[in-house]
């Protein structure tokens, strides 16, 4: 054996694999979700996003061009994810009520972080003009998705979002770090998520979750 092949042969092992280019806009987007969601927009640096995804900030900058790109690419991206919950949620043949199955789908979205909070973020900047669009073309899809395919009423649409909306600002109040100091605080927690408040108790790493009576029901639904 020469000692080239013996060189070749001593380097083979498992082959390396290279994210793809989606893979990696993915995970650019999956960091800044996480970002956004803590520090909302105007507290938001690529230079944040690049350390969170463990990329280059020039990395950032050549994928989404401009902060707000990336802000634009991360509101649709949640928007997505949440009408294609909804509609799993939806097909899902269960005894279940259509509007509590759908009510657990929202939650379940908390696994993700940042994801409801940059949704929120993004609701509250309805006086930007690019940034305000598309959350207000999301927010009537959402509408229409309820009315149309999961066949609420118009009020009951309404009730559904308003619901919604409150559950966001429990998140973004993080309402869950008085859970164990504050009865009222339990009370409209545990009305508000029944039985998923386990799971919110969880991703906020509340100590409180252990305590918490939902933990044994939350297989319920």
């Amino acid at each position: 054996m020469s000692d080239a092949t013996a060189s070749s042969t001593s380097r083979v092992g498992p082959p390396t694999t290279r994210m793809g280019s989606d893979a990696r806009r993915e995970l650019v987007l999956e960091a800044a979700t996480s970002v956004f969601g803590q520090r909302g927009y105007a507290g938001t640096t690529t230079d944040q996003v690049a350390a969170a995804a463990g990329v280059s900030q020039p990395y950032v900058v050549r994928i989404f061009g401009t902060k707000e790109n990336l802000f634009l690419a991360v509101l649709k991206r949640a928007l997505d994810l949440l009408l294609t919950a909804f509609r799993a949620a939806l097909a899902d043949e269960s005894e279940i009520p259509v509007g509590r199955r759908l009510s657990l789908a929202y939650v379940d979205l908390l696994t993700d972080r940042g994801l409801l909070l940059s949704l929120m973020h993004g609701f509250v900047l309805g006086a930007d003009p690019e940034i305000g669009r598309v959350a207000r073309c999301g927010f009537l899809d959402v509408y229409r998705f309820l009315k149309n395919e999961a066949g609420f009423s118009p009020v009951e649409a309404a009730e559904f979002l308003a619901h919604g909306m409150l559950m966001n600002t429990l998140v973004g109040l993080r309402m869950t770090d008085d859970y164990d100091k504050d009865a009222d605080a339990r009370e409209l927690l545990e009305g508000a998520l029944q039985s998923k408040l386990a799971l919110l108790l969880e991703v906020t790493n509340s100590p409180a979750v252990s305590n918490s009576p939902a933990v044994s029901t939350s297989t319920a639904s």
